[in-house]
């Protein structure tokens, strides 16, 4: 039976990743298997983050989180719900992010630099990084993170994959997933 430092996992962001990495199966071939179907997914992005926006500015509680000024946005900002729009600056400079974190996914190492990104994307969501007003709900991040694996998945199911290299790269982006998934659920505890 292998010995785990419990402590070490709530302190140590690369020893997390590692364990989580191992625990459920994400090597190197599931970074190869994501990376590999970048030429797929990377010219639909803007359409994933365009659905993704769709979907988190038609309910309050997850609108309500664009409103504050975000860390790094310089422009105007909106005086509340009703001035959301796709097209406002502010929701423009948000779906930049989101642009390069789905191109961070696909196109880099999975090594430590790439583990603290994954940490960084769950902090940021609460007070402890970015701006202090920003505290979305952990449901929230649930629900999000279950949108952004049902579109994923359905991209790559659609996709021009062999049966073999669909299922490997379904199963990739699974794991990639839940360990991001620990990312943000961590910043909760």
């Amino acid at each position: 039976m292998r010995q785990i430092d419990e402590a070490r996992l709530e302190e140590d962001p690369v020893f997390r990743y590692e364990y989580l990495a191992e625990f459920i199966g994400f090597g190197a071939e599931d970074a190869a298997a994501i990376q590999s179907f970048a030429p797929h997914i990377g010219p639909r992005i803007g359409e994933l983050v365009e659905r993704t926006y769709e979907k988190l500015l038609s309910y309050d509680a997850t609108a309500r989180h664009f409103v504050p000024r975000q860390h790094g946005y310089e422009g105007e900002t909106p005086q509340g719900i009703a001035e959301l729009a796709q097209s406002h600056p502010q929701i423009r400079f948000r779906k930049d992010h989101l642009n390069r974190y789905f191109m961070q996914l696909i196109g880099r190492s999975y090594d430590a630099k790439m583990v603290q990104y994954l940490d960084v994307v769950g902090k940021i969501h609460t007070p402890k990084a970015g701006n202090k007003e920003i505290d979305v709900p952990q449901v929230q991040m649930n629900a999000f993170m279950g949108m952004l694996s049902d579109m994923l998945l359905q991209f790559i199911s659609e996709s021009a994959l062999d049966a073999a290299a669909r299922l490997r790269t379904l199963q990739a982006f699974n794991k990639l997933l839940w360990i991001q998934n620990d990312f943000i659920q961590r910043h909760y505890a």
